[in-house]
């Protein structure tokens, strides 16, 4: 579904990125993992064309978009869950929700897709008319889920889905992961919670300082040793 060939980014002299190359098939799950300041945020940005690319292809279901501007990206089904969420906190959860719903397609199916993301999140439909800055941090990340699934995405981009979360929350996150993938939906995650996401996840790539150094089944890196001495203190 979604390849990128020898992708290389930055920002300005600043390059973050070095000729990396990753793939992710319809129907997967797939993680980035790897430390603070590897590079994992600029690769999403890269995918959504929230940066350029300096080098480099990227295509979804065998098209290049390399020429496809930021805006026309979700057009292409490409949906991404920022880190920090990013919600409109004076607005409405419903008003949140309905942000995610502004292209055409997806305006047309307004009230079907809130109704899946209602039943996927009943909090959500229970916080509806609440403002959603004045939820719990949890609640704002289903909130910003929610939001990326109202376009009905072909890939959805999560970045570090945990991030600031209380541990028992990340539990919840985790399980809403698990919860999205029995729906069927094509899962690209960035995260550094190592441990818990590639239990959650078919194949995982290890990004440090830019580049790709390892990558395989989830299972296998979970028991690498070189992983395990190196991010999960075992």
């Amino acid at each position: 579904m979604l390849e990128l060939n020898g992708v290389s980014a930055g920002y300005g002299a600043f390059q973050a990125l070095f000729d990396v190359s990753l793939k992710v098939d319809a129907g997967e799950a797939v993680a980035v993992i790897g430390p603070n300041g590897a590079g994992k945020t600029t690769l999403l940005r890269a995918i959504s064309k929230l940066i350029e690319p300096t080098s480099g292809s990227l295509s979804m279901e065998g098209r290049s978009y390399d020429d496809v501007p930021a805006h026309e990206v979700i057009a292409l089904g490409i949906a991404q869950v920022p880190e920090g969420r990013r919600l409109f906190p004076r607005l409405s959860v419903e008003d949140n929700l309905k942000m995610g719903a502004y292209t055409p397609a997806a305006r047309s199916r307004h009230a079907e897709r809130l109704e899946f993301v209602y039943t996927l999140f009943p909090k959500m439909k229970e916080r509806r008319l609440q403002m959603a800055g004045t939820m719990s941090g949890g609640e704002q990340q289903m909130c910003a889920i929610g939001r990326a699934l109202m376009s009905g995405p072909k890939l959805l981009l999560l970045d570090e889905p945990s991030a600031g979360l209380a541990p028992v929350v990340v539990q919840s996150i985790f399980g809403l992961m698990r919860t999205i993938r029995e729906q069927g939906y094509t899962v690209l995650i960035v995260e550094q919670n190592i441990q818990q996401v590639l239990k959650v996840v078919d194949r995982a790539y290890l990004l440090e300082t830019g580049r790709i150094r390892q990558s395989g089944p989830a299972a296998e890196l979970l028991a690498s040793d070189e992983i395990r001495r190196a991010y999960l203190g075992v």
